[in-house]
């Protein structure tokens, strides 16, 4: 038997996290990136994407259903959504759940993820890529969200971290587009990274954003394979998370009948948008927001830190 293959990933030069690798599913060179699946005895099998941890069987559900829930339950029920990225199809999956949604654009950079997620995570997208309201558009989203020519009730961006051409889908441009892209009433929802290692780049996506929103809530959620407490925002003109009770929260999940919850719930909706003193000194700052072309000086792209092997001795 040989020796244990462990996959790691390095956050920072100073901080990062592995994981066993007991048997690798697949390995592919896209166009655009490497793309592995593997299992793992504590998170079953594993997404991940250019040194990157993207999702997991077992605890996808602490990424996917804050990222799509809260901002879907405070809109009310969406009836056409758009998910930029997201191709592994956790995001959809739970968009699907809505009795309302009757149009759901996946706007995917690499038709490779998804075939990848199709064949080896269908406890991920639990079928969600066969469902006839799903229309899946490959390319870069960014033109079909400047056009101006579709409005979406919903738009999730379940992007990758943002470092080299994923950037200039964090700035304030680009949220401005979406903005444009939205119905009266509609919601944007975004990952902004963690408090614990890129408080710099959450400040300024943050500010991205509420150069171009009225209601702007940030909140928060331990994800497990990303190693740290992260952080999410909601973004409206009009829809603020923060005035529905949990009370209200329980009553539209259940005029959804929403299903198959693992997380979400009234209580975590309150629980999530409450701000640790240390996360709202973040957004209290005199951040700057991101332009078009610039790169942020905390976020490392692994790619270009030096090799990080774990072996037991």
């Amino acid at each position: 038997m040989g020796a244990p293959r462990y996959a790691a990933e390095r956050l920072t030069p100073d901080f990062g996290f592995y994981l066993r690798d007991t048997h690798t599913l697949a390995r592919i060179e896209s166009p655009w990136q490497e793309i592995e699946v593997f299992e793992n005895p504590l998170f079953g099998r594993v997404m991940r994407i250019d040194g990157c941890f993207m999702t997991s069987e077992r605890d996808e559900f602490f990424y996917h259903e804050p990222m799509v829930h809260l901002p879907a339950v405070s809109q009310g029920g969406p009836r056409s959504a758009l998910i930029v990225g997201g191709g592994d199809g956790g995001a959809a999956e739970e968009l699907l759940k809505y009795r309302s949604l009757q149009r759901l654009v996946l706007a995917e950079l690499d038709g490779a993820v998804i075939e990848t997620a199709r064949r080896w995570l269908p406890e991920i997208h639990r079928g969600a890529f066969d469902d006839p309201r799903l229309e899946i558009r490959l390319g870069d989203a960014r033109p079909l969200i400047e056009a101006g020519t579709e409005r979406f009730d919903q738009i999730i961006l379940d992007l990758t971290d943002p470092f080299g051409p994923a950037t200039d889908l964090y700035t304030v441009e680009f949220y401005a587009a979406c903005r444009r892209a939205l119905n009266p009433g509609g919601v944007l929802s975004l990952h902004l990274g963690s408090p614990i290692h890129r408080a710099g780049a959450m400040a300024r996506i943050h500010a991205s954003l509420t150069a171009n929103f009225a209601v702007v809530r940030p909140y928060l959620q331990y994800v497990p394979l990303y190693g740290a407490l992260w952080c999410m925002a909601m973004a409206s003109d009009t829809v603020d998370p923060l005035a529905l009770t949990a009370t209200e929260v329980e009553a539209r999940i259940a005029a959804n009948a929403l299903r198959d919850l693992q997380l979400y719930n009234g209580a975590t909706h309150q629980a999530m948008l409450a701000q640790p003193n240390f996360v709202r000194a973040i957004f209290q700052g005199d951040a700057a927001p991101i332009r078009r072309g610039e790169v942020l000086a905390d976020v490392y792209d692994p790619a270009r830190m030096p090799a990080l092997q774990v072996r037991e001795v």
